[in-house]
């Protein structure tokens, strides 16, 4: 077994491995067959050559992204653990920020997905994310709108989602029609109070400039000159998605968000979503960005709930296949 000593230089150790060395232990967690201690500023690390240059190689981006950015999440760690993971080091000069947000913030693409749905909306005028909660589709989305907004690179901003019922009963919810719908709508109204002053932004909906409607209102219309986006795609019929989808005029941009784990249509029914995503996948001008649960950006636990949720549904599918196989063997002997 082989050993190596790195030295780190200009960072306090404390800082970047956080406290108990937890940054450090789930650093580790990407190379078991790696014995990694660190004392003081100096991290020595036991195992095979071509893993403890892989964990050279790894590590410098670590130290690299604490150089520039003054901070290290778990999150990072992850983003920076894949395959392309140097790209989340681009040159942080401003060019990335997409919007101002309403409290002076910098609104910018986050994870090397977020980046690439931001180059695919640069690239196509229909845009395709997919990924689990919480991975920033529909708030990258909404940034991109509001960036073409205020560049005039459009005249408004459609945001539109279908009202299908999650588990709860739209006709029992109060009010009239707009504020049985707006709970449904909530999700995009947040993310337009991150970037546009409440004033601002009513003066805007009031106007028209930004449209915030149901996926029925969109019926029989051109959307033209216009950012517009479908939220909870998933949800949508073949029907609603076609319909959705050829509403485009000739300078729209659209971007559809959804996540397919998440489906509230009746059991039979196929998602619009994903029949989409099948035959579009080979249409020039149409970009499909899918992100995972390492572009999950809210709390740490967000990520193990998805991959267990992942591990039970891959658990339960595969004893339904199962079920099935063994039900076609009986009925063939049966038969014969």
């Amino acid at each position: 077994m082989l050993e190596k000593t790195i030295e780190i230089k200009g960072i306090n150790p404390a800082e970047l491995f956080g406290v108990n060395n937890a940054k450090l232990k789930h650093l580790k967690t990407y190379f078991p067959k790696l014995k990694v201690v660190a004392r003081g500023n100096i991290v020595t690390i036991a195992g095979d050559e071509e893993v403890m240059d892989e964990f050279e190689r790894k590590f410098d981006l670590v130290l690299r992204h604490f150089h520039k950015f003054n901070s290290l999440t778990k999150s990072n760690i992850d983003n920076l653990m894949m395959e392309d993971g140097s790209k989340m080091l681009i040159s942080d000069d401003g060019s990335e920020t997409l919007v101002h947000g309403t409290h002076g913030s910098k609104i910018k693409a986050k994870t090397i997905n977020q980046r690439k749905l931001v180059e695919a909306v640069g690239k196509n005028d229909m845009v395709f994310a997919v990924g689990p909660a919480g991975t920033g589709k529909t708030y990258t989305a909404v940034a991109l709108a509001v960036r073409a907004l205020k560049n005039k690179e459009v005249k408004r901003i459609i945001l539109t989602r279908p009202a299908v019922e999650a588990g709860e009963n739209l006709g029992f919810l109060p009010g009239d029609l707009k504020e049985k719908l707006d709970p449904y709508m909530m999700p995009l109204y947040d993310a337009l109070r991150d970037m546009i002053p409440p004033e601002k932004l009513a003066d805007m909906i009031e106007f028209g400039i930004i449209e915030i409607a149901p996926l029925a209102f969109m019926r029989g219309r051109t959307l033209d000159k216009a950012f517009v986006i479908l939220d909870e795609a998933q949800n949508t019929t073949t029907m609603q998605m076609k319909m959705f989808l050829t509403r485009m005029g000739m300078t729209a941009k659209f971007a559809v968000t959804g996540d397919m784990s998440q489906v509230d249509l009746p059991r039979k029914q196929r998602s619009g979503l994903a029949y989409a995503l099948d035959v579009l996948k080979e249409v020039e001008g149409v970009g499909i960005i899918r992100m995972g649960e390492v572009d999950v950006i809210r709390h740490g636990l967000v990520k193990k709930i998805i991959a267990a949720f992942e591990a039970a549904e891959a658990k339960e599918a595969e004893a339904k296949e199962a079920k099935e196989e063994e039900y076609r063997k009986k009925s063939d002997g049966a038969k014969d």
